[in-house]
C-alpha cells in the first residue's frame, strides 16, 4: 500500500474567506496540501474514498461536498445553520486534524489527474480535435484556474466535440449563483478568442441552483 500523503509539520494557521457562493466557504491554510495546479472534488462521501480527511468532513452532518487544492479546503454546506455557527467548528477541526499529521490522501492524486486529463484530450477524437483539445486544457490550467481557485473552486476540461467544449465545475463552482454568468461571460468568450473552433462552452457537475 502507498504512503499515506500528509501535510508538512508545523503550527498551522487557518482563516474562512466567503466565495460568491452563499453555501460554500474556503478555508485557507498556511500549510500545503497538494501540487500547485492540482485539485480534487469530492461532490459525495463515497467519492472520497481516496481522502481520510475529506471522509472526516463529511462526518459533520451539515457538510455535503469538499473540495481540496494546494493550500485551502472549499466546503460546501447543506443546512440552514448560518456560517458564523459553522466556522469556528471546522477552523478547529482543520487546525488539530492537520497539526497532528492526519492523513489528507491515500494515494497522491497528482499522477491520477494528469492521467484523466491526458484521456480527455485524447480518446477516439481525431488528431485535430486533440490538437484543440490541449489548447483548450492549456487555456483553463493557465488563464481560467488561478481566478476561480481564488473563489474556492475549479473548472476542469471533460471533452471537446464538434465545437463543443465541456467542463466540469468543482467545489463552490457548483451551485454557485454566478455560475453562468462565469462560464458565458467569461471562460466561453476567452476560449472563443482564442481558440476559433470553440462554438460553445457549457458544463456538468452543477446542482439546479446553479443553472
Amino acid at each position: 500500500m502507498a504512503e499515506q500523503l500528509t501535510a508538512p509539520a508545523g503550527p498551522v494557521s487557518i482563516y474562512a474567506e466567503a466565495s460568491p457562493n452563499p453555501e460554500s466557504m474556503k478555508f485557507v491554510l498556511n500549510s500545503q496540501l497538494l501540487t500547485d495546479g492540482v485539485s480534487v472534488d469530492y461532490p459525495t462521501l463515497e467519492a472520497a474514498a481516496n481522502s481520510p480527511l475529506a471522509q472526516e468532513l463529511f462526518n459533520f452532518d451539515y457538510v455535503g461536498r469538499v473540495f481540496i487544492a494546494q493550500n485551502f479546503v472549499t466546503i460546501t454546506k447543506t443546512t440552514e445553520h448560518q456560517w458564523a455557527q459553522l466556522i469556528p467548528e471546522l477552523r478547529t477541526f482543520l487546525k488539530s486534524y492537520i497539526e497532528a499529521g492526519g492523513p489528507i490522501f491515500t494515494v497522491d492524486p497528482a499522477a491520477e489527474q494528469r492521467a484523466a486529463q491526458q484521456a480527455a484530450a485524447t480518446g477516439d477524437a481525431s488528431e485535430a480535435d486533440q490538437q484543440t483539445s490541449q489548447k483548450i486544457i492549456d487555456l483553463l490550467d493557465n488563464y481560467v484556474r488561478p481566478a476561480v481557485e481564488q473563489d474556492g473552486g475549479n473548472i476542469t476540461f471533460k471533452s471537446y466535440q464538434d465545437g463543443i467544449v465541456t467542463v466540469n465545475l468543482q467545489g463552490s463552482c457548483s451551485g454557485c449563483p454566478s455560475a453562468t454568468v462565469t462560464l458565458k461571460s467569461g471562460i466561453e468568450n476567452l476560449l472563443k478568442r482564442m481558440v476559433p473552433e470553440v462554438k460553445e462552452v457549457v458544463a456538468e457537475g452543477v446542482t439546479a441552483q446553479g443553472f
